[in-house]
Order: structure tokens, then C-alpha cells, then sequence
């Protein structure tokens, strides 16, 4: 997992060239204004894809992992929490391979707020519980940025 801010370009100068790419994308005026559903960056091994929805209370939120590709949570609307935990702590259940969805329960480990700007940096190690709710549900839009590992 890494957390930081889009326009915090020197200091995360060291990740790879297809995260700076996304991050870069992050930063054009473009992005704030895609529509839900999928968009290509570089074909299928880095899209993006745009959702919109309301926060929950964490009860009623889903943890998930990935195999083949990278989470890149980037909002462009509103604001919410993302409980993350390492994958060797967590219970896995069925994993999806057409969707690259692998179902885990267990505890979060660490808390994250995402607002316009930040992002946060999933990995196939981390598995992370989006859409909760900081205060009280709330309508949000987001890029999860998808990167082939």
C-alpha cells in the first residue's frame, strides 16, 4: 500500500513509469470529467475504471483483493475511507479470475481517508475495504486506475 497526493510529483517519482502515467492522467482536467464505466490508457494493462456511488457504514462495505492487476483509488468527488489489511491476515474466499476479484474477510489493519487528489496504492498484497462512509453516507466519484501487474 502507498498513500499520498497527485500533486506530490517529486516525492513519488520512484514508482514505476505505468503509475506515473496514471497519476499524471489524475492530475488533467479530463479526468474529473469521465463518465462511469471503463476507460483505456494503455489498452488492458492500464485502464481505468470511473465509479460513482454512496459511502456506507463499514458493516455494509466488501473487502476485496486482486491478482492480476494494481488498485490505484484516485477520487475526484467527495470523500471516503479505505480500511486496508496485508492478505497473510485475512481469511480468502473464492477467487474470480474473469473479473480479477478475490473475496476476504478479516480486520483492517490500517484506515485511510481519501479526498479529492489523494490516492491510494492497493496491491496484490493488500486486500482493502472501500466505500465507507467518513461521517455519514455520502455520493463520491473515483477512478480505481487498474495496472497489470
Amino acid at each position: 500500500m502507498i498513500y499520498g497526493n497527485i500533486h506530490q510529483k517529486e516525492t513519488y517519482a520512484f514508482l514505476p513509469a505505468a503509475i506515473q502515467r496514471c497519476l499524471a492522467f489524475a492530475r488533467t482536467p479530463e479526468f474529473a470529467t469521465l463518465a462511469t464505466g471503463s476507460h483505456p490508457i494503455e489498452g488492458r494493462d492500464c485502464f481505468v475504471n470511473i465509479a460513482a456511488y454512496t459511502t456506507k457504514p463499514e458493516e455494509e462495505c466488501s473487502w476485496e483483493a486482486h491478482k492480476d492487476y494494481l488498485d490505484i483509488h484516485i477520487l475526484s468527488e467527495g470523500s471516503e475511507y479505505i480500511d486496508v489489511a496485508f492478505l497473510e491476515n485475512m481469511k480468502l474466499g473464492a477467487y474470480h479470475k474473469d473479473s480479477d476479484y478475490q473475496e476476504v474477510t478479516g480486520k483492517a489493519q490500517a484506515r485511510v481517508l481519501l479526498q479529492p487528489g489523494d490516492f491510494l496504492i492497493c496491491y496484490p498484497e493488500d486486500g482493502h475495504e472501500p466505500g465507507i462512509a467518513v461521517t455519514a453516507p455520502a455520493p463520491l466519484k473515483k477512478g480505481i486506475f487498474k495496472v497489470r501487474i
